[in-house]
């Protein structure tokens, strides 16, 4: 399997992950109704975020926090789409993808979803599904 380590690659891996959500029924209600995203203009932002991260290319621009602060005030985030995003992404990435890019797109992803969560959610999403914080179950 290739390696997410050109524009294209990544450029598939979104294609891929985005289409996952979309059909997915924990989280499109979120994409569509709470977030209304605008999925033409919303996955090229995505392909340059990933080739930032990724092949440190810096044509992405944008706010990642910013914009899940505003989805959060919208409809607070719940830490189980944060579950079924990561499951959806890792799920994607291993499909397509392996190498020392797509572990590092995981990685990135994982850490990523614990920097949202434990900023925005009352609690701090973990990997294994437990959660840590004021949240946390006692």
């Amino acid at each position: 399997m290739p390696d997410l380590d050109t524009r294209t690659q990544i450029h598939d891996m979104v294609v891929a992950f985005y289409r996952a959500v979309v059909f997915d029924d924990v989280l499109e209600p979120v994409f569509d109704e709470i977030a209304e995203v605008d999925w033409p203009s919303h996955i090229p932002r995505l392909i340059d975020y990933w080739c930032r991260i990724l092949l440190g290319d810096p044509s992405y621009a944008g706010a990642m926090y910013a914009a899940h602060r505003h989805l959060h005030e919208r409809a607070p985030l719940q830490v189980e789409w944060f579950d079924r995003w990561h499951q959806l992404f890792v799920e994607t990435v291993d499909a397509g993808w392996s190498g020392p890019q797509a572990e590092a797109a995981k990685a990135h992803a994982e850490r990523s979803l614990a920097s949202l969560s434990r900023r925005l959610v009352d609690g701090a999403w973990q990997l294994d599904g437990t959660r840590t914080g004021a949240g946390a179950d006692a």
